[in-house]
């Protein structure tokens, strides 16, 4: 777990202003600074970002957070990554500890390359992108083979596409020290295993005579490249090699160049090769991204569902179109939560997606995707082809097919809805499908009359908005004594949900704001509960401002002061009224009871006068 004083402590060195200021063009605005925001189409800017309070809001679409948010939400960086990312400019190493409590975000990752690494290799790859970049004016073949592929010089310039050309050490011209080592860590140059003259170890360019495309991280720098044969030979397509900056099992490329239009169209759209992401950006589907020659990942898959909820994959009808859709679905399956759409489209053996564009058009490929095949059904495809299902044997044989792949799911409702399926299918009952699967059927059978998780955690009435104060003003939890925190966290029906924030805050001291609490709840196992309360407390313009407001403008911070004392006093009877219905509750129960042991008679009384006392103090307090 990253330590809460860590966090707050690299917030106040980062200037949101110069992270948000890198993707976002800013003005200055009063105290804040103003742009057109990036999460959603705007004319007029909304986009807010506030460098005293370290936040930024956005009042037309409600976007807001931490320099560490809006590099998650704004490139896909995960948690650990943002937090890295930021305290490696401040030249900070990020320390561990054990959580301290319940709901604690740890969350470990491997170490990449160091800081001075990693900035000397980006360098370097980004010095030969701009050397292939050149070369591509100049060499007519290329030139022509993309035009015949139909794309326009704007296209190319979009995605920084270039040209190596023919020859052995072409990259010499490009750097002024074509033996230094970092050409060969970041992949572009090739040490022999002959020596030259001065018995020095041959060197050559790995790239010649291809077209090149640059691969970009979710940051925007080249840490790869792949490249186009233009004639005839082997290998026609080659990537990069495993390097420091790149790995291809993790890479998707066009995701950074896509990450507005997956977000405008609601979806991303996976294909098969560099050539459809391009041509289908230039035909109106700039949602596109390809795999770098490799199979579908899981971790292609997270980085996908970080920048949306629905992912379409794109394969040809061919047979080794189909292995590579299969081997698509193994990746998705731990992955397919119920929020979630994973569909897979063929398209005709004789079409790729910018052939089927050209021929159909957009809207006939658009219709395509529409009518694309569901997860759900793909996969009962693959267990129940080729089976003689009116056979015993073709039956088990579906069966064992399905096993593995019904296990990898969550036990969700997707996958309760895929066992019935399945189950009619083979005509053959529910839970003895679910048994030889080896699938709890009592756990399937309560998955399957659950609601969705967001609806089964929400969270009404005086719990809701003690719950919201908390987030929105996590310092005024140092006001709860342990009784109070004792209440809210074991007498309430979310008492996991109070002992997380409360954990927190605690853990944030004094200072706890709520930008640093919801990064940290955000990424916890509850998030999706509190994504409500965000919106809630968001949802109006003047909680949106105040948590903007400027420290030295102090007529507005004495307001907001005032607030929190009265949301504090608001907690403290909440706390009361909890307690007392948890008492009259218990009562209750004890009183509907045909006998009383001791202990339970002892209980009562105990029980009966506090109750009394809580009733009694309201009255005075109502009174006075």
């Amino acid at each position: 777990m990253i330590p809460h004083a860590f966090l707050q402590d690299l917030l106040n060195r980062v200037d949101i202003v110069d992270v948000v200021g890198r993707f976002v063009q800013l003005k200055k605005g009063g105290a804040n600074f103003m742009g057109l925001c990036p999460f959603h189409n705007e004319k007029s800017p909304s986009f807010t970002v506030s460098p005293t309070k370290q936040f930024y809001h956005c009042f037309g679409c409600g976007a807001h957070g931490t320099a560490i948010s809006f590099l998650m939400d704004h490139t896909g960086l995960t948690f650990p990554e943002a937090v890295k990312e930021l305290a490696q400019s401040c030249g900070l190493t990020v320390p561990q500890e054990p959580s301290s409590f319940r709901g604690g975000s740890g969350e470990g990752y491997a170490p990449g390359p160091s800081k001075a690494v990693s900035v000397a290799l980006t360098e370097v790859m980004q010095a030969a992108c701009d050397f292939y970049r050149k070369q591509l004016r100049g060499a007519p073949n290329a030139i022509a083979y993309l035009k015949k592929r139909g794309l326009t010089g704007e296209i190319a310039a979009r995605f920084g596409l270039g040209y190596a050309p023919d020859g052995w050490q072409n990259l010499e011209t490009a750097f002024p020290d074509y033996r230094n080592d970092n050409l060969v860590e970041a992949g572009l140059v090739i040490v022999s295993e002959k020596n030259d003259a001065q018995g020095q170890s041959r060197r050559y360019d790995r790239f010649r005579e291809r077209v090149m495309f640059p691969i970009r991280n979710v940051k925007g720098n080249v840490i790869g490249f792949g490249g186009r044969i233009l004639d005839s030979g082997e290998p026609k397509y080659l990537n990069s090699p495993e390097t420091p900056l790149f790995s291809k099992g993790s890479e998707l490329y066009g995701l950074f160049e896509a990450r507005l239009a997956i977000r405008e169209l609601g979806y991303v759209l996976v294909v098969e090769g560099y050539m459809d992401v391009v041509a289908l950006a230039q035909l109106g589907f700039a949602n596109a991204v390809a795999t770098l020659g490799t199979a579908c990942t899981p971790v292609h898959v997270q980085k996908l569902f970080r920048q949306t909820e629905t992912v379409v994959f794109s394969f040809d009808g061919d047979s080794a179109g189909r292995r590579a859709a299969r081997r698509a679905l193994e990746a998705c399956l731990p992955h397919a939560a119920d929020n979630r759409t994973i569909r897979f489209l063929f398209l005709p053996k004789e079409h790729d997606p910018d052939s089927y564009v050209r021929e159909f058009g957009a809207d006939g490929f658009g219709e395509q995707v529409d009518r694309a095949m569901p997860l759900s059904q793909f996969l009962l495809n693959e267990v129940l082809n080729d089976k003689e299902l009116d056979q015993p044997e073709g039956r088990a044989k579906a069966l064992f097919d399905a096993k593995p792949l019904l296990q990898a799911l969550p036990a969700n409702a997707l996958r309760v809805q895929i066992l019935h399926m399945l189950a009619d299918r083979l005509s053959t009952p529910f839970a003895e499908i679910a048994a030889l699967c080896d699938i709890d059927s009592r756990a399937a059978a309560v998955a399957r009359r659950a609601v969705p998780k967001s609806e089964r955690r929400r969270v009404t009435g005086q719990e809701q908005r003690a719950l919201r104060n908390l987030v929105m003003y996590p310092s005024i939890a140092k006001a709860l004594d342990q009784e109070s925190e004792q209440t809210l966290v074991l007498m309430t029906e979310h008492g996991e949900l109070f002992g997380e924030v409360i954990g927190h805050a605690r853990e944030l001291g004094a200072d706890a704001e709520f930008p640093v609490l919801k990064d940290l709840l955000q990424n916890g196992p509850n998030a999706p509960t509190y994504e409500d309360i965000f919106q809630e407390i968001l949802a109006y313009d003047e909680n949106g401002r105040d948590l903007m407001i400027d420290p030295a403008d102090e007529s507005a911070s004495e307001r907001v002061q005032e607030q929190k004392k009265l949301l504090a006093e608001e907690l403290q009877a909440t706390v009361i009224k909890l307690r007392h219905d948890s008492y009259r509750a218990r009562l209750d129960q004890l009183a509907r009871q045909a006998t009383l042991s001791a202990e339970e008679v002892a209980e009562f009384s105990e029980l009966s006068a506090k109750a009394a006392q809580i009733k009694a103090a309201r009255v005075v307090s109502r009174d006075s």
